[in-house]
């Protein structure tokens, strides 16, 4: 099983050959099919974030120093650009626009050498407190699909 307390930990148990990169956008990845029914996601970055985990392994294998997130694999809120990526903002208005740029935050991740598997989904225009308000639909509580998830995020 997958299961680190720490981002510390993770990076010891890579370094001790323990697991890699690749296995942790596998795990995540299969926890993301297993709970489509949440509603979570609404793009997963599948190949790509199996590629950039792939090349992470290579840099540390070949004695290169990791970064603070090296490997770290992260969801964007789809409100939070990613360049020659859609972004929506949970919106019908935005449902065909790409990206031009990074956004300050998405280019932080990626220069500490985070993994983006795919945008989340979010109120739209990230305006409420339910997620309940999306064109994707609501985000399920994934303990109790009764109940919203909670924040624009879920």
């Amino acid at each position: 099983m997958f299961r680190f307390t720490s981002i510390k930990d993770y990076h010891t148990s890579l370094q001790n050959g323990q697991t890699t990169c690749v296995e942790a956008v596998h795990f995540y990845i299969t926890a993301i099919q297993q709970h489509q029914q949440l509603n979570a996601f609404v793009e997963v970055f599948e190949a790509e974030a199996l590629e950039k985990a792939a090349a992470l392994d290579l840099q540390r294998k070949n004695g290169a120093p990791i970064g603070p997130l090296h490997g770290v694999v992260v969801g964007l809120k789809d409100v939070i650009c990613y360049k020659d990526h859609q972004v929506s903002a949970a919106s019908k208005i935005l449902s065909n626009f790409t990206s031009v740029y990074n956004a300050t935050a998405t280019q932080r991740l990626i220069n500490a050498g985070a993994i983006i598997i795919g945008r989340q989904n979010c109120d739209e225009f990230a305006m409420g407190s339910s997620n309940e308000n999306s064109s994707y639909g609501p985000v399920k509580n994934a303990r109790d699909h009764e109940r919203v998830s909670g924040g624009s995020s879920g």
